[in-house]
């Protein structure tokens, strides 16, 4: 098989994101934004094409206000800045959706998106889905991702519970699902394991509940 052709696509690794009611629980900042580093500086040193994405949400919105110093990236991430990043604002969920992102990655010759950043259960979600349709392959990095506390009317979940019930999700269909360093490491040629299927992941499933009961 031939190598991937790969695009980091760093999602929203935003200031509003370390503090107030989209402040990331799981893994917390402070685990995740170094294995966001991480990754960004492997690609720097692989000629990895990265793709950082900013949410926009208007002027005056509680969040992701472009005047406010909420919509700004993590320093951490800012900090490794580089003139070769394409840089990207959103309006909605999906890194693809109303942004022209697909159709560059495609000029490029990019055939595979590994996804890093915020939140599990919005944007990564919603851009891994996007991805399928577009014909992306989607790698997610479980450690350089993160979710939060979510309740409402349909039902109450932690981020925990959350983030690790969406990573299974993604990797039955969506994804391959792996951690920063064995990302890296493929960079380098190691192989990297491939996402599980639809069946496959059920049958395990049902096997699993069964010898539970």
């Amino acid at each position: 098989m031939s190598s991937p052709r790969r695009a980091l696509v760093v999602v929203d690794v935003q200031l509003d994101y370390a503090s107030g009611p989209l402040q990331i629980q799981h893994p917390p900042l402070e685990e995740s934004v170094p294995q966001v580093v991480r990754a960004l500086d492997a690609a720097a040193q692989a000629r990895v094409p990265v793709v950082v994405v900013q949410h926009d949400s208007g002027e005056g919105a509680p969040v992701f206000d472009p005047t406010q110093p909420g919509f700004a990236l993590h320093p951490d991430v800012e900090a490794h800045r580089r003139d070769d990043w394409w840089s990207v604002t959103k309006r909605f969920g999906s890194v693809f959706a109303g942004t022209g992102l697909a159709e560059r990655l495609r000029e490029q010759g990019v055939d595979t998106v590994a996804l890093v950043g915020f939140m599990t259960n919005n944007c990564i979600l919603a851009s891994a889905v996007e991805a399928e349709g577009l014909g992306f392959a989607v790698e997610v990095l479980r450690d350089a991702t993160g979710a939060v506390h979510l309740a409402n009317d349909a039902g109450a979940v932690d981020a925990e519970t959350l983030h690790r019930t969406l990573m299974a999700l993604l990797h039955s269909n969506f994804a391959s699902v792996t951690d920063t360093a064995s990302w890296v490491a493929s960079l380098d040629g190691a192989e990297l394991a491939s996402g599980s299927d639809l069946v496959s992941s059920a049958t395990a499933g049902a096997e699993a509940a069964a010898s539970a009961s």
